[in-house]
């Protein structure tokens, strides 16, 4: 699935709200991450996007290496 990281995304932000005093946030992420879900389901009916695991991979690494900022 080549969406699976906005998942892992909205999840890691999640955790971050419930655990930092943020219950509502909390809840809308992961109202977000249902949403997100259903979405990528209806891309799989549909050819793929021209998005390439390049892409992808950029993405991870900007959400962890801004993360990791986070908690410093």
């Amino acid at each position: 699935m080549t969406y699976a990281w906005i998942l892992d995304v909205l999840d890691d932000l999640r955790s971050f709200a419930a655990a930092n005093g943020l219950p509502d946030l909390a809840e809308r992420l992961d109202d977000a991450s249902l949403l997100a879900a259903e979405e990528i389901a209806q891309l799989s009916e549909k050819p793929p996007a021209r998005q390439t695991e390049a892409h992808a991979q950029t993405a991870r690494t900007r959400h962890r290496g801004i993360a990791a900022h986070d908690n410093a």
